[in-house]
């Protein structure tokens, strides 16, 4: 928390009068597995004081140093992205390395003599199978459970118009395919 604190206020002092503002749109608490590929990466959005996207804006992305890190596609631990019309620059693809716990990436947007920065927390984890694109988790076992759901209704529906309930019941047990199991990722 320190190196964040310490970071924001090296960035302030030397913004005086500044008016680029930066802030992340998406990576912020993401967690992958040690030795991973990261599939979805971290996204900032560079504004004007207005609020305005700023084209052309270089976007500094860097990685620790050490301890829990990786490098980008690049092979290095910065990459420099430069905005587009919408404002926004991502990175993304990080190859993770094998050292568990959290840590921060530090950007920095310069465009003339504005600058901004931020940081974006990210962790890396023993424990999970799989890379996190989000910090909330996916929304896959809703799309299973909806496609299950409505597979057993067009069974329900299409033993009604039988006429016949039992014919119901038997269209549904038709349709039991047991737990659903996705893997991602080699397997072992």
């Amino acid at each position: 928390m320190l190196g964040r604190v310490a970071f924001l206020l090296t960035i302030l002092a030397s913004l005086r009068g500044a008016d680029l503002q930066i802030r992340v749109v998406e990576g912020e608490g993401a967690a992958y597995a040690l030795g991973s590929r990261a599939t979805r990466g971290i996204t900032v959005e560079v504004t004007n004081e207005t609020g305005k996207p700023v084209d052309g804006v270089a976007v500094n992305f860097q990685l620790p140093g050490d301890g829990a890190t990786g490098a980008f596609s690049n092979n290095t631990k910065t990459e420099i992205v430069t905005t587009g019309p919408d404002g926004r620059a991502s990175v993304w693809g990080m190859q993770w390395n094998r050292t568990a716990g959290s840590f921060e990436v530090r950007i920095t947007a310069t465009k003339g003599e504005s600058r901004a920065g931020t940081v974006c927390s990210q962790s890396l984890t023993a424990g999970l199978k799989h890379t996190s694109g989000h910090a909330h988790g996916s929304h896959k076992w809703l799309w299973i459970a909806l496609a299950v759901a409505g597979g057993a209704g067009a069974a329900v529906a299409i033993g009604g118009r039988a006429g016949n309930s039992s014919s119901a019941a038997s269209a549904v047990s038709a349709t039991t395919i047991g737990a659903p199991t996705i893997a991602i990722g080699p397997q072992r």
